[in-house]
């Protein structure tokens, strides 16, 4: 086909618009001030590696760095990044048809034998060009014997051949291939910057779209303008040339933002019969149920960020509702509550997605979020714990109150037959039926009631008592992990303060809670310290002993012993109870070991 066909032809916006010079990229401006200065210092790398996400312009900056390179005028002639006129070679370049600028995609490339052709060429100057500009996009799909290749060629190549590459996944990169180039990180773009370069677009396209449309584009591009662009011409061909936000949110499967809002209110004030209402509008809509949910976290890390960002409401991306009722959600919502419906919707999402029913999915996770809303955080249950009166006694059943009664009523009762009431005085309240007390009845309201047994007291001070407590349970398990794996900080009555060895089992500290319940009759708590805490009580023994051995070694019998039977090693020490021998007696083991002799075996 002929260019003049090709020009006659549409062009998809994403390739009408696309930037040819330094000047058209959008939110890359470190990489412009870095190369600015690198050329107006004739400080030139000989490769260069381009980084980000999809759609970002690494191509594109590629093919202008290329055209940078090898610029040429009637005026200039030399590499420069003011590139307003156009030059000799711009046109070609950017066409990518240029004969010395060499474009190879490393998806479709990724064997040793492309690496070859390239190292064999790079030897030839170029043709027309002032240097030879190779690009190889999506570098990290070549494989390691190609990477080995390139290698030498890359890090001392000829004085003219630049070398320019282009990846999404960094990370796949060899380092010896990007400690030879100079890397260039190019960043999401804002969606602010987004929603102004699509207006200049739909200006010169002579199409109208509303703000609305144009910050639902942006969001849906995640920081690509490529796939903003794309989005804006589906958008257009959609509306027939006129681009209107109801159109976008149905192209798109998105709900309303205002509707989003709303229900978060619903779901921030416990109403679940309104969320669900509000969600099954949406769906009719056509929004999808996973989508719903995905806009709820947004908003809901939205609401928690202007709590500490209050500037963020100036984002062009956001509604007008996201921007004044966010930042009203902010001031009277707490970060506890915040945080607990983000942990919830980042579960809800994927189980939406995933399920084969999401639109039920999606309720359940309606309830649960509208549900937890009414729930106090861990903080304010225990400072409501605290700060709750203690429970008064209840008074005897049919006798009359000891304190005067309750204020604001008054008691009236008749000893005869019938049943007796308590009448409401001025202050109001129940109405309680009462009836006759028989004699026996009064005789056991007189006895004093029955004490409740106390919980047992069982002294802890210390790990040593914890695992003797073990022992006498004959929990032999729990007393081997309570000596292997527990550093004490804190010990006190009920209270039992603990650091954990690296290798202790995550269920432990579950297990030894319940443990010292069932043996002390009481609740305990276990705090988890950051402290190192000190030493374990195996430790302590290892110690111990590794101190009798070291002693028992400086004993003259001893070292006698061991330097008679080459070999030999101390095994264990133990004293004698009695004062009668200091050092117990041993005898030689088959394997050479020295042995504690028990003084009541026979010898």
């Amino acid at each position: 086909m002929s260019d003049t066909a090709q020009d006659s032809g549409y062009r998809v916006l994403a390739r009408k618009y696309r930037p040819s010079d330094f000047g058209d990229l959008i939110g890359q401006e470190p990489m412009v001030r870095t190369l600015t200065n690198a050329f107006e210092t004739d400080r030139i790398a000989q490769a260069y590696m381009l980084t980000g996400v999809r759609g970002v312009g690494k191509t594109t900056t590629a093919r202008i760095l290329a055209r940078a390179l090898n610029y040429r005028t009637d005026d200039i002639d030399k590499p420069t990044i003011d590139l307003k006129q156009p030059g000799e070679h711009c046109d070609a370049i950017m066409a990518g048809s240029h004969v010395d600028v060499i474009e190879m995609d490393a998806a479709s490339h990724t064997g040793i034998d492309d690496i070859r052709e390239i190292i064999e060429q790079v030897r030839y100057r170029p043709v027309s060009a002032r240097y030879k500009v190779y690009i190889i996009d999506e570098i990290h799909m070549l494989s390691t014997q190609a990477f080995n290749g390139l290698l030498k060629t890359l890090e001392e190549p000829p004085q003219h051949v630049k070398f320019i590459f282009a990846t999404t996944e960094i990370r796949k990169v060899p380092v010896t291939v990007l400690s030879r180039c100079q890397r260039f990180d190019l960043r999401r773009i804002e969606a602010a910057a987004l929603v102004d370069h699509f207006r200049a677009i739909a200006k010169r396209e002579e199409v109208t779209v509303d703000d609305e449309s144009l910050a639902m584009i942006a969001r849906a591009a995640e920081g690509s303008a490529r796939d903003g662009l794309s989005l804006l011409d589906q958008a257009i061909a959609h509306g027939g040339g006129k681009v209107e936000a109801d159109a976008v949110r149905s192209m798109l499967g998105l709900a309303d933002r205002g509707r989003i809002v709303d229900l978060f209110e619903m779901i921030a004030k416990g109403d679940v019969a309104a969320a669900l209402q509000a969600f099954r509008e949406q769906y009719d809509a056509g929004a999808n149920p996973s989508v719903v949910l995905a806009d709820l976290a947004d908003f809901t890390h939205l609401v928690t960020r202007l709590k500490f960002v209050p500037e963020a409401a100036h984002d062009a991306a956001l509604s007008e509702a996201e921007r004044t009722r966010g930042k009203a959600f902010a001031d009277t919502l707490s970060v506890p509550v915040l945080s607990r419906l983000w942990q919830m919707l980042l579960k809800g999402v994927p189980e939406t997605e995933q399920s084969n029913r999401p639109v039920s999915a999606c309720e359940m996770v309606l309830i649960r979020l509208t549900h937890a809303a009414n729930l106090p955080s861990p903080d304010e249950a225990i400072k409501k714990l605290s700060d709750a009166p203690p429970q008064q006694p209840e008074q005897p059943t049919g006798g009359a109150p000891s304190g005067g009664g309750q204020p604001g009523m008054q008691a009236s009762a008749d000893i005869g037959p019938g049943p007796m009431t308590v009448q409401p005085g001025n202050g109001g309240g129940p109405v309680a039926m009462l009836r006759p007390v028989e004699d026996h009845e009064i005789a056991q309201q007189m006895q004093p009631a029955p004490m409740e047994t106390p919980a047992p007291h069982v002294p802890i001070e210390g790990l040593t008592d914890l695992a003797e407590l073990a022992a006498r349970h004959r929990d032999l398990k729990m007393k081997a992990l309570i000596r292997k794996y527990l550093r004490p900080v804190k010990i006190e009555p009920g209270r039992l303060e603990i650091a954990l060895h690296e290798d202790a089992p995550k269920s432990l500290v579950g297990e030894l809670d319940a443990r010292l319940k069932e043996w002390t009759g009481r609740r305990w708590v276990i705090a988890i310290s950051r402290e190192e805490g000190g030493r374990t009580l195996e430790e302590i023994d290892n110690a111990h002993r590794a101190e009798l051995v070291s002693d028992a070694t400086q004993d003259p019998d001893v070292a006698a012993i061991l330097a008679q039977y080459p070999g030999a090693r101390i095994r264990d020490v133990r004293i004698r109870s009695d004062d009668l021998d200091d050092i117990q007696p041993a005898m030689q083991s088959e394997d050479g070991d020295i042995l504690p002799v028990d003084p009541d075996e026979d010898q």
